[in-house]
């Protein structure tokens, strides 16, 4: 009686997540997934879902939760997973979260074996949906999910991240890449958030196609940008169109910076910027040698830059990034010196070049 009482309730407590106002081209992405998910039934699956910040990792996620969760006895969406930040508690932290979500009971967990261990012992025989969000650490997964024996057959557990190294080393049986949006489904999302119908209002659309092609298909972008320009006038749209030539929107760019604060080091990082003023287009063998003579060690930095979803390689060997990313990464270099372009550690924009090199300012940097 007491199992048949918990059950129901375990049943009444299911509920769809939120997913976001304007559903737009979610369900092509969804349907592939579950697919790879249904051939998988008869065993523990383990999807990765991986794409740059923005992409609509998470939001893809709850689609898929919301589809299939209800013939599991339980599961658990443990959103933001990288804002766990607890130091020698946080994988501790993480265990209790996830016992606490699948059981509906507290659990004090004292070590890190402890807590898996416990994940063994009460999900071994239970069928289950699990969605762990945004990881950036293999050890977040090696704690949570890193066996397939801790979890009953037909058990489901979806992992989003920028760092497709980490799904890799799960060995995940299948990961998604979150591309772009396409034309008509950016135009239609940013149309939905700028002037709430999909289409562009009457005298707008040359507006609406110039920022929707700035924003690369990038869910994050186009919401925010069409979100500012609601109920703006046709001067304000010029004026932000202008703008975003210069100078790239905050809470686009703070959300893109995660992925270049989250690299391990300075030299990773210095690839990264070189990248984005000097090499985009440029064979990848090409870039490759001439990093290595400026002292960095580029056959790896490379590797790890296409690895979080920061660059790729296109045809022909050659080196491809999202603008946005290559925005972001100019901004950051613009920042560090804003009134005095001769003292950034790198140019591109030939005004810059010509001021500078007229003017003598030039300031060498050993880096």
């Amino acid at each position: 009686m007491e199992v048949t009482v918990s059950r129901v309730q375990t049943i009444l407590e299911y509920g769809d997540l939120y997913l976001t106002e304007f559903p737009v081209g979610l369900d092509p992405h969804v349907r592939k997934v579950i697919e790879c998910i249904e051939n998988h039934s008869s065993k523990v699956c383990m999807i990765g879902i991986w794409g740059m910040g923005g992409s609509g990792k998470t939001t893809i996620a709850k689609a898929i939760y919301n589809r299939i969760y209800r013939p599991f006895i339980s599961r658990s969406f443990i959103e933001n997973i990288r804002e766990f930040s607890y130091r020698d508690r946080r994988h501790v932290h993480l265990q209790e979260n996830l016992l606490y979500r699948i059981l509906k009971s507290k659990f004090k967990v004292q070590s890190v074996g402890m807590g898996r261990t416990m994940i063994e012992n009460e999900f071994s025989r239970k069928k289950l949906l699990i969605v762990l969000d945004d990881v950036n650490e293999f050890s977040q997964l090696e704690n949570l999910c890193g066996n397939r024996d801790w979890f009953g057959q037909g058990t489901v557990i979806i992992i989003t991240s920028r760092d497709v190294h980490v799904l890799n080393r799960l060995k995940v049986n299948y990961i998604y890449k979150m591309n772009g949006m396409n034309e008509n489904d950016s135009l239609e999302l940013f149309s939905c958030h700028a002037f709430g119908d999909p289409k562009p209002r009457k005298g707008f659309d040359e507006f609406a196609r110039s920022i929707t092609a700035h924003c690369g298909g990038l869910p994050l972008a186009l919401e925010v940008h069409g979100s500012i320009l609601f109920n703006r006038t046709k001067d304000w749209w010029e004026n932000e169109l202008a703008r975003l030539q210069v100078f790239p929107t905050t809470e686009v760019q703070n959300k893109l910076r995660i992925s270049f604060e989250s690299l391990c080091d300075d030299m990773e990082k210095d690839i990264f910027l070189d990248i984005c003023c000097f090499f985009i287009g440029k064979d990848r063998g090409y870039v490759t040698q001439i990093l290595n003579g400026c002292g960095l060690h580029a056959d790896i930095g490379i590797t790890v830059l296409i690895e979080r979803g920061l660059i790729k390689v296109g045809r022909n060997n050659k080196l491809e990034m999202h603008p946005l990313l290559r925005d972001m990464g100019r901004e950051i270099i613009r920042q560090r010196c804003p009134e005095k372009p001769g003292e950034r550690s790198r140019l591109w924009f030939k005004d810059d070049i010509k001021d500078v090199l007229k003017r003598n300012t030039v300031r060498t940097f050993f880096i």
